[in-house]
């Protein structure tokens, strides 16, 4: 639990007009998160205009979910994303750790071959490295699916449900089950979740053993499959403008390198707060995405605990699945370009 205190701050905001400078600079206060002291400035300022939630509503909702979002970042090169002055303005999308960093925040140096870049990104190993982010304002945490022990090789295959813009969430739950099935079929666990927007996340731990390239191969066969045992709901098509308006497409290039999407317990940046949040199977048939949002996901957390807290107790080998795109590679399954 963080203890606060009011402190004397001088507020984040530069308006050129001295009402909205005088608007901006509430009085900072300081939490007690475990060891660590965290100031947050402008802790009044409305990040969410449809009901009125604040910068340190949001800290106290990271905090009050600190188990999970933790273990959902956990030693992951995370992106940030920032909005400065509330959802409503900029967003800002932050590989880099912000400047100003204390020197108990933790990054992990990744390499951008494209550019021939290096970017030192956030590293989570503790709540108040997150907490720390949102008083850097950010309201979405993207990490990938590899740790820092080998950036090359993800732990995490993750099954991206994403209705195209006709597609109804009756759909999307109708597809949840068939990929349920598929995984039973495959012996993985999967660990599904609100995407915090219209569709459903599955993640799947495996064994670092593979490159970014066979894991993408591996959900590109999964996603293939679902897709033969429900060809009137599930596309796989490349190209957007070739799918079908009213179907779902499985995305499966969220397993590329440098690809991430909001993870467990990440608040998305709309005006509703809504959550990405972990469910159980037998809630995808009820499940109302947009119910989740930071005044409703901590008494659900403090209830049900993490959802995802065994995640990582049976990593999940992909030899079938890489059996499985070989198999669709021999018999001349078209084969999508990289993404960039």
């Amino acid at each position: 639990m963080a203890e606060s205190k009011a402190g004397n701050g001088s507020g984040a905001g530069n308006g050129s007009k001295a009402a909205k400078s005088a608007k901006a600079k509430t009085p900072a206060v300081e939490l007690q998160v475990g060891e660590r002291t965290v100031r947050i400035s402008n802790p009044d300022r409305v990040y969410f205009p449809a009901r009125g939630e604040t910068k340190l509503d949001l800290v106290n909702y990271y905090l009050s979910v600190g188990d999970g979002i933790v273990r959902a970042l956990r030693e992951r090169p995370c992106m940030l994303h920032r909005f400065p002055e509330g959802v409503s303005g900029e967003k800002v999308h932050q590989k880099r750790l912000p400047h100003g960093a204390p020197p108990w925040m933790e990054t992990v140096r990744v390499h951008f071959p494209r550019y021939n870049r290096t970017a030192d990104e956030l590293c989570v190993t503790e709540v108040a490295h997150v907490a720390w982010a949102v008083q850097m304002s950010t309201v979405e945490f993207h990490p990938w699916n590899s740790r820092r022990a080998d950036t090359e090789k993800p732990d995490e295959w993750r099954i991206d449900l994403d209705p195209m813009p006709d597609c109804p969430f009756d759909r999307v739950r109708r597809v949840a089950h068939v990929a349920h099935e598929v995984l039973d079929d495959l012996g993985a666990v999967g660990y599904p979740k609100t995407s915090g927007g219209s569709g459903i996340h599955i993640y799947v731990r495996i064994k670092p053993e593979h490159g970014f390239a066979d894991v993408r191969r591996a959900a590109l066969a999964f996603a293939r499959e679902v897709e033969r045992r429900a060809p009137d709901d599930v596309t796989t098509t490349w190209w957007r403008k070739d799918r079908d308006p009213s179907k779902l497409f499985v995305d499966y290039n969220q397993n590329t390198r440098d690809h991430t999407i909001a993870s467990a317990y990440s608040v998305r940046g709309n005006p509703e707060a809504t959550v990405s949040t972990p469910i159980r199977w037998d809630e995808v048939d009820d499940v109302e995405p947009r119910e989740f949002t930071i005044a409703t996901v901590p008494a659900r957390f403090a209830e049900l605990g993490d959802l995802h807290a065994t995640i990582d107790d049976d990593p999940y080998s992909l030899d079938t699945l890489l059996e499985w795109a070989a198999r669709d590679e021999r018999e001349g399954a078209e084969e999508p370009p990289q993404p960039d």
